[in-house]
């Protein structure tokens, strides 16, 4: 397993219509390293944003989509997705706030 650190675990957030919906729930949704674990990105979500307890997460591994282009056929390349609910006493997420 590579040594991965805290800044390096999450990539960016996924916003679509279901997690959207999921905030009101203190669920949040965001693309990950496709090496790291739940314990990491639990580590990389507190130590990221200030006032927020982990309460549970789960991950996808997800492959990656076949794409064409004439005659070569390729796949796009493979990606994780972690679903983390945070505790009720926990803040929220201020990346978040404004959408």
């Amino acid at each position: 397993m590579a040594d991965i650190k805290y800044y390096d675990v999450i990539l960016k957030p996924v916003i679509t219509e279901k997690s959207m919906a999921g905030m009101s729930e203190k669920k949040y949704t965001f693309l990950v390293h496709p090496e790291a674990n739940k314990i990491q990105i639990k580590e990389a979500v507190q130590k990221m944003f200030d006032g927020v307890k982990v309460k549970k997460v789960n991950t996808i591994n997800m492959d990656g989509k076949k794409k064409r282009r004439g005659a070569v056929v390729g796949k796009t390349a493979k990606t994780k997705k972690a679903m983390v609910w945070l505790t009720e006493d926990s803040k929220d997420i201020e990346i978040f706030a404004g959408l």
